[in-house]
């Protein structure tokens, strides 16, 4: 919109986003930023009001994974801004486009240490890709393009904003700006002939997607390049959804404690070509699957960041492109006429399935695994899965087969208590597909108040509280490094049945196997937000091994 009348600071910012197509945001109000608050009053883009500043940053990243767009989270200044940088930290681990708006002090106030008064360039400096502060109203269109440009060209990631409260009410005559489209950067032809000299020359090839900036089409076109040179593929960490789990060439993901059959692959590959993915320490395995610098597979790497190729392991051919773009140029790259792989393609997709195929008994009356199974095959392909940080994520990650993209929301940065806030968000977007959150009793507290904003907005989500009455993962680790001593994670457990029951919603305790589905199924038909409080046995502690056996290193 061009117009030659004067708008507040807080008009021009609202106008700016609607000029970029922002439709939804999240906020937790503060004064600091009332007059966008008013200014958001009279347009249509809906306000999602959330309990937390860390919920609503990490509704906003996951915003950011299922549409490609930037998540848009605002926040009040000081302790408002510090509660959001759970999810800035997972935007910029996980790759993902968001902007935070922060709230600040009155120009004139600075440098007093005035109240809540924090320097966010330098407070997010090392987080964000890009963090700044406004003080001219008439900049905001200039400077909202640019962060829409940083936020998801090249790795896409988080670009904080922070808003002078006297800026926000201060007047100016401006244009709004275009609305931007992030650049493609394509693979050049010399590379794909490289990369297919590479593949032909192969005897174990192997591919690992990863990263962001992935589309439906993109996803398919691997599939078909799969296909077509019958190679084993798998995922990354927490990125299980890029590629078609029931598929035939799937060989599984890389994540925490991987199959070590498929681990052994990744090893021995000959030819190793990762499309989109950084592999840093959780994927691979504490940097142990792949030598750095210099890998001892001849690494193809394809990343759209050019200062990530190379930044630690030393690729033979490095290859900047977006996702998107080399998947197109894939239809350019020939198999050879002798696929020598076939074999080992099929040995890695049956590794896959009896890697994931019946879940071990495990101590205690409720079998998380065969719940796991269960709701997998209960719930239609298009069902979103959203999970925080914690051993019960293990099993999800095993058991649960993502066949679509975008059905897979978690942090591979590992950030408790983003299951829930990330669920609210998936619903709000898709409200005719079925969204399941998973949460540990400890990964649930850190934001679970987020169910009230699942109840106050009527979205259905299903929440499955694990509780063991510990914080599992790190108890696991306690009884490797010093069995029989724990300390520090012992946990008293509130009734979560009766918490979602209490804010409005459907909840119910389930403590036995048998007791999991028709609880489930009344959740499910309850229309209403739910959580089925599970009590697992504190020894069932991986879908492996028990405590005891890990305390006694076996």
């Amino acid at each position: 919109m061009t117009t030659s009348a004067p708008r507040t600071g807080g008009q021009i910012l609202v106008d700016a986003l609607i000029a970029q197509g922002v439709d939804r945001l999240t906020c937790v109000p503060g004064e600091s930023y009332l007059a966008v608050l008013d200014a958001l009053h009279d347009t249509a883009v809906d306000v999602v009001v959330c309990r937390n500043e860390g919920g609503a940053a990490m509704m906003a990243e996951a915003y950011g994974k299922l549409t490609g767009r930037p998540g848009i989270c605002f926040v009040t200044r000081g302790p408002g801004s510090t509660n959001a940088m759970h999810g800035v930290h997972i935007a910029r681990q996980d790759s993902t486009p968001m902007i935070l708006f922060v709230g600040q002090i009155e120009r004139g106030m600075r440098e007093r240490e005035a109240f809540q008064e924090l320097d966010y360039r330098a407070v997010f400096g090392s987080i964000a890709k890009w963090a700044t502060e406004i003080d001219d109203p008439a900049r905001i269109p200039e400077l909202i393009a640019r962060a829409f440009r940083v936020a998801c060209q090249g790795r896409p990631g988080p670009v904080v904003i922070a808003l002078p409260e006297d800026m926000l009410v201060e007047t100016a005559v401006v244009a709004d700006p275009p609305a931007v489209e992030p650049a493609e950067t394509w693979p050049g032809l010399t590379d794909m002939v490289k990369m297919q000299k590479l593949l032909w020359a192969a005897e174990r090839p192997l591919v690992i997607l990863g990263g962001s900036r992935w589309t439906e089409r993109a996803q398919r076109e691997v599939v078909r390049f799969a296909e077509r040179f019958d190679l084993p593929v798998a995922t990354s960490f927490r990125r299980s959804a890029l590629f078609p789990q029931d598929h035939p060439n799937y060989a599984g993901d890389v994540g925490i404690g991987p199959n070590p059959k498929l681990a052994a692959r990744v090893k021995e590959a000959d030819v190793l070509v990762l499309v989109g993915a950084r592999m840093s320490e959780m994927p691979s395995s504490s940097y142990s699957l792949i030598d750095v610098p210099q890998p001892r597979q001849t690494l193809v790497h394809v990343h759209p960041d050019p200062e990530e190729i190379g930044r630690v392991y030393q690729p033979a051919v490095g290859i900047v492109a977006t996702p998107r773009a080399f998947a197109a140029a894939l239809e350019t790259v020939q198999p050879p006429v002798e696929i020598r792989w076939r074999e080992t393609a099929r040995a890695a997709r049956a590794d896959y399935d009896a890697w994931t195929g019946t879940p071990k008994p495990l101590p205690g009356a409720f079998q998380y695994g065969e719940a796991v199974k269960w709701l997998k095959d209960r719930l239609p392909p298009e069902t979103i899965v959203c999970n925080g940080a914690g051993n019960y994520a293990i099993w999800v990650h095993r058991y649960w087969r993502h066949n679509r993209l975008g059905t897979q929301l978690a942090p591979t940065s590992g950030s408790m208590g983003y299951g829930v806030p990330a669920a609210v968000m998936a619903k709000h977007l898709h409200r005719d597909r079925p969204v399941v959150a998973f949460a540990g009793d400890g990964c649930f507290m850190m934001n679970g108040q987020e169910f009230a904003t699942a109840v106050q907005y009527d979205l259905p989500i299903l929440v499955i509280v694990v509780d063991n009455g510990m914080y599992g993962t790190i108890r696991m680790h306690q009884e490797r490094e010093y069995p029989g001593r724990p300390s520090g994670t012992k946990l008293a457990n509130p009734d979560f049945a009766a918490y979602a029951r209490a804010f409005g919603g459907h909840g119910e305790t389930v403590r036995t196997t048998e007791e999991f589905a028709p609880a489930a199924e009344r959740a499910l038909a309850s229309g209403r937000p739910a959580i089925l409080h599970c009590l697992i046995d504190p020894q069932a502690i991986t879908p492996a091994k028990t405590l005891d056996e890990i305390s006694a290193g076996r």
